[in-house]
């Protein structure tokens, strides 16, 4: 069924089996409608067809028309003056592949994703997966055109499916495709951004302090964290202890899902330790819970030295 799992070629087949038994999103289809997601479509059209404009490339579909990697390819050499060694132009299904690949892994070095997970993959972009896609394109606006003035606020209904050892598990999240910012204004880096960016020998650091921060609010209650890498924070639960302890809050066991089965629940649970930081002003700015929820480190890190900045002196 998918053209990647059907090739013989065995790095088609790596590629293919990143997103499998992982949490998988797809748009729900009343979003198809939404004027945000609408206007966000058609602003990243107009600003690749202006980019690509003496080239005389014409995007009409971002589904359609970027999954080959062409269109890609000139993008990232035009707004990112990278050369790329590959061809420029590729017809069978083996050698676009293959040129994709070799597109977002230098995308990964320019964004200095390093071990970071991404929110597309080859596999996605190939199949013409339309967040996926959405996510790639407006990282590599913010990236290398940050005055780009990107519709902000853009969010979109998902459904969100997970493999368990019975079967398909599914439920709904939000997905955050840009955030918020200031009329007139562009979003502002924050000392998270610039590590990323410019410290990356500094994170294991970072990670560490915070691994050890989080241990010795956590040992009286005979929890303890390893590293941050893994799912330790991704259900919420570690998350909402910690905000008990360090808080003062006596959390209800029946107002969170102690043990979630699926990634709805687990949402559900972020979403409460996000609402508690936001309402006790931790947190100075919301976070969208699916990244949580997703690993992702920077939001993670992000949320855990709100926490640290506020108690480590007391």
């Amino acid at each position: 069924m998918d053209p990647v799992a059907q090739s013989g070629d065995s790095q088609e087949m790596i590629f293919d089996t990143e997103i499998r038994g992982e949490v998988q999103k797809i748009l729900q289809p009343s979003m198809e409608n939404d004027a945000k997601f609408q206007e966000l479509k058609q602003f990243l059209i107009d600003w690749i067809n202006n980019e690509l404009q003496q080239e005389h490339i014409v995007v009409k579909s971002l589904e359609e028309d970027l999954f080959d990697g062409l269109i890609l390819h000139h993008l990232l050499e035009k707004i990112g003056q990278i050369k790329l060694d590959v061809e420029e132009i590729t017809l069978t299904a083996s050698n676009q592949k293959r040129k994709l690949g070799v597109i977002l892994e230098a995308v990964s070095e320019c964004l200095q994703l390093g071990e970071r997970p991404m929110k597309w993959n080859l596999s996605l972009i190939y199949n013409k997966d339309i967040l996926a896609t959405l996510h790639l394109l407006v990282a590599l606006a913010q990236r290398f055109q940050p005055d780009l003035p990107l519709p902000p606020d853009v969010s979109v209904e998902v459904i969100v499916m997970e493999p368990t050892r019975t079967g398909m598990k599914t439920g709904k999240a939000v997905e955050v495709l840009t955030g918020s910012r200031d009329e007139g204004s562009t979003p502002k880096k924050d000392a998270f951004d610039e590590l990323f960016d410019l410290n990356l020998d500094k994170i294991n650091d970072v990670k560490q302090a915070m691994v050890d921060f989080v241990n010795k609010q956590l040992v009286n209650l005979s929890l303890t964290v390893t590293d941050l890498d893994s799912q330790v924070f991704a259900d919420g639960v570690i998350l909402l202890l910690l905000i008990g302890q360090l808080e003062g809050y006596f959390i209800n066991l029946g107002t969170f899902h102690l043990s979630p089965k699926s990634p709805e629940e687990k949402v559900q649970n972020v979403t409460l330790a996000l609402d508690l930081l936001m309402d006790g002003r931790v947190l100075e700015n919301s976070v969208d819970p699916t990244e949580i929820v997703n690993r992702d480190l920077k939001t993670t890190l992000r949320v855990l030295y709100s926490l640290f900045h506020k108690h480590s002196k007391s």
